[in-house]
This record gives C-alpha cells, structure tokens and sequence, in this order.
C-alpha cells in the first residue's frame, strides 16, 4: 500500500509525531521524498542483536572501528536530511574515508547489513550505497532464505558471492575478518560466523 500526502500541515503533523514518539527510527529520505518505514518485526530485530554482538567483539572491542546497529548515511554534509538512508548495521573502521558528522555519517560504512523485510526497498538502494562509497554489503534476505555479499568494484555494488540452503558457499568478508555461511536450522535457517583466525565461531 502507498500513500501520498498532498496537505502540507498533515505532511508535517504526521512527521513531528512520528519524530515525538520515535517512530522515526527506520525512516528515510530518498532525493527529498520522506519514506516511512515500520519497525522491523521480532525476527529481523534478533538478527541485528547477533549481527552487531558478533560485529562489535570483532571490531569495535578490538579497537578496529565503530559498529552501529542502525546509522544515518547520506552522500551530503550539510542538508542531509534531504537524502539518507538507514542501514540495519554499519562498521566504519578507523581509517575510514567517511565523516562522522554526529548526526549522520557523510559516505558509506566499509562493511553494512541490510535485513530483508516484506514489502521494504533495501535492493533498491545499492545504487545509493555504491554512490557513497560502501565497500561490502552483507543482504540478508530471508524469502527464500539467502546471504548475499556485495562488494564495491568500478563504482557499483556487484555480487561476490552467495550463500543458500541449496548451497551452503562460505562468503569471505574483505573488509572484516570474518566469513559468513547459511546453514540448516530447526526452526529458521542458522548464519554460521567463523573469524578469520580459525578459533572463534557463532551461530544467529
């Protein structure tokens, strides 16, 4: 379903309350048209927690850069509320060609997530991730179950690999030290993370 808004007042009314309340956390603005978008429901919210838990011992903790479960990324510094997208998870490492701009980050993160959800636009938005500079993005789709790792060459975000039921490949991150695997599970199908070091392993 769409709506269009053609009042205004109500255009504004709606926005403020949705900022109020915090509603506002998962929208975005694409070339100055206000998306919203709901929260994400039980699942998708879990895969998050695990992705940016196993992210953060990696990365943050060992004082490689900053994991984000959830960030503001425009191809603006000044005006950026006029063209942002949010991403499920973002790592910026430390020497990161990004800017940190406190209320959202001018170019693409060096590693990103994105979560699959019914109905979202996250496919539509590889064009903007490339445009800013992402180096790799992990989609988890989960319809039919799938990883797919994207990996930024000539300016274009374009398939390195994928990881499926029917085909179990290892995806090999060039930005972290990880390597990411769909495997069968009882009640959903499992993302198996191994370090690149051989010694740690988690499974979301």
């Amino acid at each position: 379903m769409v709506a269009v808004i053609n009042d205004p007042w109500l255009e504004e009314h709606i926005i403020a309350e949705r900022r109020a309340s915090g509603a506002d956390r998962y929208d975005e603005v694409w070339e100055g048209v206000y998306i919203m978008t709901p929260l994400a429901n039980n699942e998708h919210q879990k895969l998050i927690t695990g992705i940016t838990t196993v992210l953060a011992t990696v990365v943050q903790w060992e004082e490689l850069g900053t994991v984000f479960p959830g960030i503001n990324v425009s191809d603006r510094e000044d005006d950026w509320i006029k063209n942002y997208r949010c991403l499920d998870v973002a790592v910026y490492l430390n020497d990161t060609q990004a800017e940190n701009c406190e209320t959202h980050w001018y170019g693409g993160p060096d590693f990103a997530v994105e979560i699959i959800s019914p109905n979202d636009h996250a496919r539509e938005k590889l064009e903007f991730y490339a445009k800013v500079n992402t180096r790799e993005l992990l989609i988890v789709d989960r319809d039919p179950w799938a990883l797919e790792l994207y990996r930024l060459q000539d300016k274009q975000l374009v398939l390195a690999a994928k990881s499926t039921l029917d085909d179990s490949a290892v995806l090999n991150s060039e930005a972290v030290p990880l390597s990411w695997q769909l495997l069968p599970g009882d009640k959903r199908p499992k993302i198996k993370v191994a370090h690149t070091d051989g010694k740690q392993r988690w499974e979301i």
